[in-house]
C-alpha cells in the first residue's frame, strides 16, 4: 500500500504487474545485460530512445503482415507510429524527404499537372465566352429574324 501511495499507481495495477512479472521466465545476468528490456513494458512509445525506435523499425521491416500485427501488439505500438519513425529515420539518413522527388515519374507528374492547370484555364475562358454570347443574343437577338432582307430596303 505504501508503494501505491508513493508512486501514485493504484494497488490493483501494482498487484497485476507483480503477478505478470512472476510468470515470466527467469533471465540470466548475461541475457539481461545484452538485450534491452522491451520498450512497451517500461514506458509509452513517445518516450522511447532513438536506438529503441530504430530497433523497432528494422525489426518490423523484415516481418510479414501477420507477424507485424503481433509485433505491434507486443511492443504496444500503432502502425502509424512505426511509419512516422521509419520516415524520420530515412530523413535523418539523408534520404529524400518526399518519395520520388526529382525522379522521372515525379517530373512527368508535375508536367501533367501543369498541363492540366493550363487546360482548366482555357476551358474556363471558353465557358465564359459562351455565356457572354448567350447574353448578347438575349439582348440584341440573333441574326435570324423573320423579316425578308429585300423588303427591309
Amino acid at each position: 500500500m505504501a508503494l501505491s501511495v508513493e508512486t501514485g499507481v493504484h494497488q490493483t495495477t501494482l498487484s497485476r504487474w507483480l503477478r505478470d512479472a512472476r510468470s515470466l521466465a527467469p533471465m540470466s545476468d548475461d541475457a539481461h545485460r545484452s538485450a534491452p528490456p522491451p520498450p512497451a513494458a517500461a514506458r509509452r512509445p513517445e518516450d522511447w530512445t532513438p536506438e529503441q525506435k530504430l530497433r523497432a523499425v528494422t525489426e518490423a521491416a523484415a516481418l510479414s503482415e501477420r507477424e507485424l500485427g503481433e509485433f505491434l501488439r507486443r511492443e504496444g505500438l500503432h502502425e502509424a507510429q512505426l511509419g512516422e519513425w521509419r520516415k524520420a529515420a530515412l530523413e535523418a539518413l539523408g534520404g529524400p524527404a518526399k518519395p520520388g522527388h526529382g525522379t522521372a515519374p515525379s517530373r512527368r507528374v508535375r508536367e501533367l499537372e501543369r498541363q492540366l492547370r493550363r487546360k482548366d484555364k482555357a476551358l474556363a475562358e471558353a465557358a465564359a465566352i459562351l455565356v457572354l454570347q448567350k447574353k448578347a443574343q438575349a439582348i440584341w437577338g440573333d441574326g435570324d429574324d423573320d423579316t425578308d432582307p429585300e423588303t427591309d430596303r
